[in-house]
């Protein structure tokens, strides 16, 4: 179902931002800025939006897709391109669904939406026994749905809600489960080659998005289909990082830094670096010549490129390096 760009009729009332007092409000504009800075430099990064672009931003009614389409929706007034935003919300016929929710709050934006409708809550129920995670198939469903409809209206680029907490839940995941080192990425051509997805939150903290959707008032959505699993990998992996936060401040950005900062060689994946022929990269000019006596003091102050330690002895051998005459 797609509905047509119509303006907003909603009356004016007060909202929560405008009972915040001087240094909430503050505290409210800087979250604010944060966010749009965050988002801003994402897009820079990455290249993510271009002059000319028809951006599909998918909205599931949780906090984070508000968000990203809140902030899209505000750079794309000051952006020195042209892009045009769409949202698209795919109804998957959960129980209790609340269909009329997300339509009556795009329509007070007025920006251009459409409404999918496919049931693929009966596929998940049929094909997931119950008490087992149904995430997986979900999301698989629901992105070859999104994947097609964006090639239905016209749509270059894929806008996704994950943010950076999310990339980094992602990693850790794939590690420990998957045996493999791969997250999210900010950017990703789709295997088929024919859709761009951008996650615009990249870089946005989840605390962040979760406080700014609670000042902005964003009418969330539950999901119900996934909802009563309290023991998702997902789950647990954010509860260790959360933990880990507390003891480390600090620790979960630069974890995300880390996915930014690869170093190949210093790793084990040789698809990725050479290991195999190194050896023709060594110097060996300097083999067969009669080297200085090893200097233990230059050793120790030596930086080294590698996790080598340099260890001495717990002795002093200074008088016996020095009587030693080759």
């Amino acid at each position: 179902m797609s509905q047509p760009l119509s303006p907003s009729s909603a009356s004016q009332s007060p909202t929560l931002v405008d009972s915040l007092n001087k240094k909430q409000r503050f505290e409210y504009n800087k979250l604010s800025k944060r966010m749009r800075h965050n988002v801003g430099k994402a897009i820079s990064d990455f290249n993510m939006i271009e002059d000319g672009d028809k951006i599909m931003v998918c909205l599931s009614g949780g906090k984070d897709s508000y968000a990203m389409l809140d902030v899209l929706m505000g750079l794309q007034k000051s952006a020195p391109i042209q892009f045009e935003i769409v949202a698209v919300n795919m109804d998957q016929k959960q129980p209790g669904f609340p269909e009329h929710i997300l339509p009556a709050y795009l329509d007070s934006l007025g920006v251009n939406y459409h409404i999918i409708e496919k049931d693929t809550y009966s596929v998940v129920k049929e094909k997931i026994p119950e008490g087992k995670t149904t995430c997986s198939l979900c999301s698989r469903l629901r992105r070859g749905s999104l994947y097609g409809y964006a090639e239905s209206i016209g749509a270059n680029k894929i806008a996704l809600g994950h943010h950076r907490d999310d990339m980094i839940e992602t990693l850790f995941l794939n590690m420990f489960y998957g045996a493999k080192m791969k997250s999210m990425p900010p950017k990703l051509l789709s295997d088929d080659k024919k859709n761009v997805v951008i996650r615009p939150l990249a870089y946005c903290k989840e605390t962040d998005i979760a406080e700014y959707a609670r000042l902005k008032e964003f009418p969330i959505i539950p999901c119900n289909l996934c909802g009563s699993q309290e023991n998702l990998q997902r789950q647990n992996l954010k509860k260790m990082l959360i933990d880990w936060e507390k003891q480390q401040p600090g620790r979960s950005e630069n974890i995300f830094r880390a996915m930014a900062n690869i170093a190949p060689s210093q790793l084990a994946d040789t698809a990725l670096f050479d290991f195999t022929n190194l050896q023709q990269q060594q110097q060996k000019s300097h083999l067969g010549e009669r080297l200085p006596l090893f200097n233990l003091e230059a050793a120790q102050a030596q930086e080294v490129d590698d996790d080598t330690l340099i260890e001495t002895a717990q002795s002093n051998i200074d008088d016996a390096v020095k009587s030693f005459q080759p």
